[in-house]
């Protein structure tokens, strides 16, 4: 028999059948929304410190950081693999994102293999489209030492870039006076791709080598080598081919940290005038009084508000929702970051002139009260909404 994800359990007690069952999947299981954006307009009020460093190795700096490099200051996050979904990248961008460095960049491996009873990921041509619209400047990097995984030894872990590559990189785009937009292309172009890949390859055969590891196939990368150095498009349907699925497995599946109770999920198809299409999946939509609310949603169960990444990671994406030109079919929409919790007290909507008032029936933490405030004003300047809901309520 089939398995089926519901969303709602109070739904699922009113299905007696499996017929039942299958209708109820058929009814949940959400529209595809198609959507265009042209120009890029964000207003960020929302910001944590970030430390200052000297550039002296990759693999020593943390995920997020200033870093001197040159007599240049570079606002730098690293992705611990090319896949988007893993380990908060987004909140990472976020934090870099408008804050007054030189350059912000970012550090993608082009491919991560974690074994043969692990993941491999691969570069997505729309991660990089995604940068270029943020005007973040993408080193796509490869990794060259690892460890067996404690646990399983047909997993490896502690995985560090070539730090040498990077430092490389880096001395070319501290004089780089073009757009984040051309040097992302140049990144993605056959010459650098083809000497990357290659490069990934064989580290990985050398780590293989020096821990007596089994990891996947290589002919798989020579097929990932060969389908993005054969055109353009081919790279872009590969990704997309990878992104739709992911999309699809997301459509269908709750996550621990979302709690659906008003709408449904649905996918979206973004297209921007880079040639770029973002394929995600919306928490919830919600369709009322004439208007489509495309909302982003957060949960947490013991806290009174989701984590900092979590709500960070949704920012990242309202950035891009916040700014879609038109969703076809669709007269009027609306932008929505939903953070739910069940131990909230009563529900509230940002913007608001009665902030304090909400936070004076919680026990927020400073911090949460100072993001709370920035928030405010950040949804209010950029017309998106906040709804803070108690999860029982």
């Amino acid at each position: 028999m089939e398995k089926i994800n519901f969303y709602n359990d109070n739904e699922l007690r009113f299905c007696k059948s499996f017929r039942d069952k299958n209708e109820l999947y058929r009814a949940r299981k959400g529209t595809m929304l198609r959507a265009s954006i042209e120009n890029f307009y964000y207003k960020k009020y929302w910001r944590e410190k970030l430390e200052l460093f000297d550039f002296q190795n990759i693999n020593n700096l943390p995920s997020k950081c200033f870093v001197k490099f040159q007599n240049k200051t570079l606002a730098l996050s690293k992705w611990v693999s090319p896949k988007r979904t893993r380990s908060y990248p987004y909140a990472r961008v976020y934090d870099t994102f408008d804050c007054g460095a030189n350059k912000v960049v970012t550090i993608i491996p082009l491919i991560k293999d974690e074994g043969i009873k692990g993941d491999r990921d691969y570069l997505q041509w729309d991660t990089i489209s995604l940068m270029s619209l943020l005007n973040v400047y993408v080193i796509l990097a490869f990794y060259d030492e690892a460890q067996l995984n404690s646990k399983n030894k047909d997993k490896i872990t502690n995985q560090h870039f070539n730090h040498s590559y990077i430092q490389a990189q880096l001395g070319t785009l501290v004089s780089y006076h073009q757009s984040a937009l051309h040097w992302n292309l140049n990144q993605l172009s056959p010459k650098n791709l083809s000497s990357l890949a290659k490069l990934v390859k064989n580290s990985y055969i050398d780590i293989a080598k020096s821990l007596d590891c089994k990891l996947h196939d290589f002919k798989s990368i020579d097929q990932f080598i060969e389908k993005i150095l054969k055109t353009k498009e081919s790279f872009m349907q590969f990704s997309r081919l990878k992104a739709q699925q992911t999309q699809n497995a997301e459509s269908l599946t709750l996550q621990p940290k979302e709690l659906l109770g008003r709408g449904k999920k649905s996918k979206i198809v973004i297209e921007n005038y880079l040639g770029g299409q973002y394929f995600f999946t919306i928490d919830e939509v919600i369709f009322k009084n004439n208007t489509l609310y495309l909302c982003e949603s957060k949960h947490s169960k013991n806290a009174l508000l989701p984590s900092n990444d979590d709500i960070k990671d949704g920012l990242l994406k309202l950035m891009l929702y916040n700014n879609l030109s038109q969703i076809q079919n669709v007269e009027h929409f609306k932008i929505i970051l939903r953070l739910t919790s069940n131990s909230l007290k009563d529900n509230f909507t940002l913007p608001s002139d009665n902030l304090d008032c909400f936070i004076a029936k919680h026990s927020f933490s400073n911090s949460q009260i100072k993001m709370l405030q920035s928030l405010n004003e950040e949804s209010k300047q950029n017309g998106f909404e906040l709804w803070i809901n108690n999860a029982l309520l």
